[in-house]
C-alpha cells in the first residue's frame, strides 16, 4: 500500500536513548516491515533531506530519519570519531526497539553505516552506501580547499552547497537550485540548526577516518551483507572512484554511477535513486 503522508509534514519527534540522549528523529511510511533508517552528510540536520526522495522511499517502506548525538535537536555534544557515531546511532535504533534494519547512510553518514554493520552485524539486513570511501583510503584525509571552503564556513550559503553538492552544468545546478527550494518549503517546526561544534567534531572525524592506513582497508571484507552502493560521475567532495575502492572491497556488493551529478546526486536523481533502493531491498 502506498503511503500518501509527506515529509513536510511529518512532526519531529523525540526518544530517550540508555545513554542519556534525547534523538530527534522523523519517520514516515507504512510500518511493519523492515524499517530503512537513513544517516545525513557533514553539517546536515532533518531538514537537509531531501522531501522529493524521502517521499519516494517512504511511498511503500517505513523510512527513519534522525539527529545523531549532539546534531541537530539532538542533545549531547558531537563526538570526534566515526566508532563513537556508530555506537551513538545503535543506541537510537535500540530505543526504537527495532531489532532489524537497513541503512542508508549518505557522505560522513556512509561512513558511520560502514562502522554499524561491522560493530553490530545482526542489526543491519542490507546497506546503501551514498558518496561513500572507505576507511583508511588514500587521498581521504581531508577535502580539497575549495569544498571545506564551499561548505566548512561558520554560514554556509547556496552557492557553497551547489558548488559541493552539483556540477557546474545547466541541468545539474538547474537541479540544485530546486533541491534547495524544496528543503526550504517547511516553514514551521524546522530543525534546530547544527553548531560549530558539530561541524569541527564532524570534521575531526573525517580526518581520523581518512588518515591512510592500508590495513584499515581490510575490514570491510567482514561486511557479510548485500551492499549498493552510489554516486554521481563527478563528485568534488568524495571522489567517484573511491565507491568502487569500497566496493572492489565488500564480498557482496556493487555500484551504480549516476550521470552528470556529483555529491549531490540522490537529489538531483532522486526519483531515480529512490527505484533503485527499492529495487535493491526488494530483491
Amino acid at each position: 500500500m502506498e503511503h500518501s503522508i509527506k515529509y513536510l509534514d511529518v512532526k519531529t519527534s523525540t526518544v530517550e536513548g540508555s545513554n542519556g540522549v534525547s534523538y530527534a528523529y522523523r519517520r514516515l511510511g507504512p510500518q511493519g516491515g523492515r524499517p530503512l533508517v537513513l544517516l545525513q552528510h557533514f553539517r546536515g540536520n532533518l531538514d537537509n533531506w531531501d522531501p522529493d526522495l524521502v517521499d519516494a522511499l517512504a511511498a511503500t517502506r517505513d523510512v527513519i530519519a534522525f539527529d545523531n548525538v549532539g546534531v541537530g535537536a539532538t542533545t549531547g555534544s558531537t563526538p570526534t570519531t566515526i566508532a563513537q557515531m556508530a555506537d551513538d546511532a545503535i543506541v537510537f535504533v535500540e530505543a526504537l526497539g527495532l531489532d532489524t534494519i537497513d541503512l542508508l547512510g549518505f557522505s560522513i553518514g556512509s561512513f558511520v553505516t560502514q562502522e554499524m554493520v561491522l560493530t553490530r552485524p545482526s542489526l543491519v539486513a542490507k546497506l546503501i552506501l551514498a558518496s561513500t570511501a572507505p576507511q583508511g583510503a588514500p587521498g581521504m584525509h581531508g577535502w580539497a580547499p575549495d569544498i571545506i571552503g564551499a561548505i566548512g564556513e561558520p554560514a554556509t550559503d547556496a552557492e557553497g552547497m551547489l558548488h559541493a553538492f552539483f556540477t557546474d552544468s545547466p541541468t545539474s545546478r538547474a537541479a540544485g537550485e530546486r533541491f534547495l527550494g524544496r528543503i526550504f518549503t517547511r516553514t514551521e517546526g524546522r530543525d534546530e540548526q547544527t553548531t560549530w561544534q558539530t561541524r569541527n567534531a564532524q570534521y575531526d572525524a573525517v580526518l581520523k577516518w581518512g588518515t591512510p592506513n592500508f590495513g584499515m582497508l581490510q575490514r570491510l571484507a567482514a561486511i557479510e551483507r548485500p551492499v549498493f552502493i552510489a554516486n554521481g560521475n563527478d563528485d568534488r567532495l568524495i571522489l567517484s572512484w573511491f565507491s568502487h575502492l569500497t566496493a572492489s572491497l565488500i564480498p557482496d556488493a556493487f555500484v551504480k554511477l549516476y550521470p552528470d551529478s556529483a555529491h549531490g546526486f540522490l537529489y538531483q536523481h532522486a526519483q531515480a535513486f529512490a527505484a533503485d533502493v527499492h529495487g535493491f531491498l526488494d530483491a
